[in-house]
């Protein structure tokens, strides 16, 4: 187990800037989630750390110790690649042993470390199998095995369920899920995937175009996204954003959206925010924070903070257990998440609680919360 620091990180091919001034620090045993979409630099991050890839700029501390010139070997990590990358005309035993033999460790300990981890991730009637054998799942559980035989200080993970199916997705993030729990070491973890990226992580860095955008908890990247990007990036269906300005009414502030008249103001006195210099702002709710009562609402919250919105439903998705609502709000899209079985009727003016504790409100220039 180790602890890890990266230090003013950039990365260059060629002209391209890939990495542009990463700063990370995490505990021994925190799973990190290096989460973003495709391009945002996430990989090459993870390889930089791995030493596969050399950086242009800055340091890379494993337990306090500067690793930038050692070779991958010399790191201590191990490996899961999206590829499994097993060899074919080795059987499973013989794939996760292979590193164990090449450092000279004995014969028995070569065992007990085999049936343990065998044991551990339900592979031991795979033991004699060639991989071409294996099913994707399978796979990927020899590609664990593999780095988890050799105890490194710290495992990456390259997106090593995207070549899984829906439901073996699900299931092997349970596993690794497990694994953290029983062995405690430090991971670090590249997914697109959003889902992946909450159920696992004990801290998330949310990556856009080369840089962390934030870095924070699963929690308070959901509840409290330092961005507009983090906001719409995390959560399906993402969060609302509404635009308009905050304007000082008497002794209140009320939030404007761009068509509301001013008996239409939201009444935003408790969030003690710093009002931008333009006035001009964008209001964030996410669809599960929108109640068709205030009894939904206080059964959820168990809070009294609400304000209520006059809205027009206009589009019905039915996804299973609830559904997803796009209503009209004085001529805004906004999106709300309710339970299959309550009745909503399209086109139809109806009204709208919105729980003022889970409002965002962002620097329309910026996109930076406030």
């Amino acid at each position: 187990m180790a602890t890890l620091k990266i230090i003013n990180l950039e990365k260059k091919f060629n002209q391209t800037e890939v990495l542009k001034g990463i700063n990370l620090e995490i505990n021994d045993g925190d799973f990190l989630v290096l989460l973003g979409p495709s391009g945002c630099g996430k990989s090459t991050l993870l390889n930089t750390i791995a030493g596969l890839e050399s950086s242009n700029k800055g340091e890379i501390l494993i337990d306090s110790q500067n690793v930038n010139n050692l070779e991958p070997s010399e790191r201590d990590i191990a490996f899961v690649f999206q590829s499994y990358a097993l060899y074919p005309a080795m059987n499973v035993e013989e794939n996760i042993v292979f590193g164990l033999k090449q450092r000279k460790i004995s014969k028995e300990n070569i065992e007990q470390s085999l049936d343990k981890i065998a044991d551990l991730l339900k592979i031991k009637e795979l033991l004699k199998r060639k991989p071409a054998q294996l099913s994707g799942g399978q796979r990927q559980r020899v590609a664990m095995g593999r780095a988890l035989v050799r105890d490194p200080k710290i495992f990456l993970f390259d997106e090593p369920l995207s070549n899984l199916d829906a439901k073996l997705r699900i299931e092997m993030r349970r596993e690794i899920k497990k694994l953290h729990q029983n062995f405690k070491t430090t991971m670090v973890y590249v997914t697109h995937d959003q889902t992946e990226a909450m159920s696992l992580g004990t801290k998330i860095a949310i990556m856009n175009d080369g840089k962390i955008e934030q870095f924070d908890t699963p929690h308070n990247i959901y509840d409290k996204p330092n961005t507009t990007f983090v906001a719409d990036f995390v959560g399906s269906p993402s969060m609302n954003f509404i635009s308009g300005r905050i304007e000082k009414n008497d002794n209140d502030i009320v939030f404007l959206s761009n068509d509301a008249k001013k008996e239409e103001g939201i009444n935003i006195n408790n969030l003690n925010i710093k009002i931008p210099s333009s006035g001009q702002v964008i209001f964030g709710i996410r669809p599960e924070h929108l109640f068709l009562k205030k009894e939904h609402a206080l059964r959820v919250t168990k809070d009294t903070n609400f304000v209520e919105i006059e809205v027009k439903p206009e589009l019905y998705e039915y996804v299973g257990h609830e559904q997803i609502i796009t209503f009209n709000y004085l001529g805004q899209e906004i999106l709300g998440k309710f339970s299959s079985s309550a009745e909503i009727e399209i086109n139809k003016i109806m009204k709208l609680f919105i729980d003022m504790n889970s409002v965002s409100i962002f620097d329309s220039d910026t996109k930076i919360r406030i």
